[in-house]
């Protein structure tokens, strides 16, 4: 699918957040384009070093980056760009980040604590960012005004819920993002 030649404003952006949060899931149910995807199998070689204790079904882990695209308007569209969530994989965090106006944080919010080094990494690389708290089987919607309080949040960084495994859900999310990042860059 070719990009229509109308589109006069191109907006890179990460989706991010760490191991098993559903970034690649994000990016894969809202690109309009068949995404790029590094999903190789988790092997014994990851012992030691992916806690598969909350995601023991997880047989796949991103190993470079997802690469998406999603047209917001007639003269605007985003290039998404997932990162590993493991620790050993972030080195490739400063390449993705150059040139990215912003992040999408993805949290599990029975895993916050995890997401500590995440927003760490956002911040050192000076993007604006908005939180995505993921929804799973299972797990309650738990209040926004916590989960920014459990992150220690600054009162304009946007926090919507989402389901990365829903199209418009995800779209809502990254709109949200986008809406921040032209409150910030106005």
């Amino acid at each position: 699918m070719y990009l229509d030649p109308d589109v006069s404003h191109a907006v890179k952006v990460l989706v991010v957040g760490h191991f098993g949060v559903g970034k690649t899931t994000c990016i894969g149910n809202i690109s309009e384009i068949t995404p790029l995807q590094t999903e190789e199998e988790i092997t014994e070689a990851s012992e030691g070093f992916d806690d598969l204790s909350q995601t023991p079904e997880k047989t796949t882990t991103t190993v470079a980056m997802d690469f998406g695209r999603l047209t917001l308007s007639d003269t605007l569209v985003l290039y998404l760009f997932g990162t590993p969530g493991q620790e050993r994989f972030k080195e490739m965090w400063e390449g993705l980040s150059r040139g990215a106006l912003g992040a999408l944080v993805l949290v599990d919010p029975e895993r916050l604590h995890e997401s500590f080094a995440i927003l760490d990494l956002v911040e050192r690389f000076g993007l604006a960012y908005a939180i995505g708290v993921n929804r799973f089987d299972g797990t309650p919607d738990y209040p926004l005004d916590e989960v920014r309080e459990a992150l220690n949040l600054s009162p304009d960084t946007p926090v919507v819920h989402c389901d990365v495994r829903d199209r418009q859900s995800s779209a809502d999310a990254l709109i949200t993002l986008v809406q921040h990042l032209m409150s910030v860059f106005a």
